[in-house]
């Protein structure tokens, strides 16, 4: 019988999500190319106007925007991570706090791929580094022996490591960094070679990402804190900019999976202004709402859209109707608060119902679904 092994995805095709570098490695090429004079911190791979750009969008140069948000936040995160201090990132759900750190990371380093997964059940061995058993019996603690983990690769090849949801882990966890970010030095303590302590070289940095939903379940120690730069990354507030990065982001994922269906931009406004309005509990007019429990992020709304366009194309020959858009944002919008099902139904009786273009016609028209 033979053994058939897929092999490992290495076209940009074959991954379900490509890292930011790989998904946009021209635009850094072209970056890194035209922005040669400008001053620039050592071991980065980009200048800091240079990773603006990247991030924020620059015509002039091709580069698309990948984030929206305001030029003098993004402009501190850049310059915190040319310091000695740490960047966190805190906020609410889906605001995009990971995909910034990503960002930044691949415009930084050229790599974002040295992620910790802050958990309950995150250890220090997933933090710094671990040991192959079998070398360290056979050989003792020797650097062949050692398994690095993303703080100790961080460190060692002088680029920014990514700590994501780091209020999920436990105090005595996220107290690792504490000497890391002061010192910038790691102590290997099993080594009694030259090995036994490494040193970061320039370029090493932290981005670390928390939930603002989480505050309270593991406070960061005083001590900690005092070794970041804290910045609030805040719900898009403008709509029009919700839109245009929804339906952009949409796109862009339903190209990727080769289904070629488009959400209308019709059906576009009444997704984000449904989202937009159940996140902040207040209609276009005025009117008073109460906000939903789920967090009705502009991530979600891409999710929903996305998923919208899958449905149609599989099941209804492409055709995307509002129908599609309300059954995706039920699974996004109520998961498992029974009493957000109320506030929709309000919503749909006393809001859309009134609303007079076909898109909002339709949408309330499907509000059966809600019911079940």
């Amino acid at each position: 019988m033979t053994n058939h092994q897929t092999p490992a995805p290495t076209l940009l095709a074959d991954m379900q999500r490509p890292t930011a570098e790989a998904l946009y490695a021209e635009e850094l090429a072209r970056l890194a190319a035209t922005d040669r004079s400008a001053p620039r911190p050592e071991g980065w791979q980009l200048t800091p106007r240079a990773v603006l750009a990247f991030v924020l969008g620059d015509k002039a140069h091709g580069i698309s925007p990948k984030f929206v948000g305001s030029r003098p936040l993004l402009e501190r995160c850049v310059v915190a991570l040319a310091t000695n201090r740490g960047l966190m990132l805190i906020g609410q759900p889906g605001t995009a706090k990971s995909y910034l750190s990503e960002l930044l990371a691949a415009a930084i380093s050229g790599d974002s791929t040295l992620i910790i997964q802050g958990s309950a059940g995150t250890t220090e061995d997933a933090i710094k580094y671990s040991w192959n058993y079998a070398l360290l019996l056979a050989e003792g603690p020797t650097e062949q022996a050692l398994v690095p983990a993303p703080l100790y690769r961080g460190m060692r090849d002088g680029k920014i490591v990514r700590f994501e949801e780091i209020t999920r882990c436990p105090l005595e966890m996220q107290d690792t960094l504490l000497s890391i970010l002061s010192d910038r030095v790691m102590a290997i303590p099993e080594r009694e070679d030259a090995g036994r302590v490494l040193f970061a070289r320039v370029g090493f940095n932290i981005i670390a990402t928390a939930n603002t939903r989480d505050r309270g379940v593991n406070e960061m120690s005083a001590a900690l804190k005092r070794r970041f730069n804290f910045e609030t990354i805040p719900p898009i507030a403008n709509i029009h900019q919700e839109m245009d990065l929804v339906q952009r982001e949409t796109t862009r994922l339903l190209n990727r999976a080769g289904v070629p269906v488009t959400l209308p931009p019709d059906l576009t406004e009444v997704l984000v202004t449904t989202f937009h309005e159940l996140r902040s509990g207040k209609t276009a007019d005025g009117k008073a709402l109460e906000p939903l429990s789920s967090a009705m992020s502009t991530a979600e709304a891409v999710s929903v859209g996305y998923a919208a366009g899958i449905h149609a194309y599989y099941y209804d020959n492409g055709k995307l109707a509002p129908s599609h858009v309300l059954q995706s944002l039920l699974g996004s919008a109520l998961k498992d608060a029974p009493d957000d099902r109320d506030k929709l139904r309000h919503y749909f009786n006393h809001v859309v119902k009134d609303r007079t273009s076909a898109a909002w016609r339709g949408f309330y028209a499907a509000r059966d679904e809600i019911s079940g």
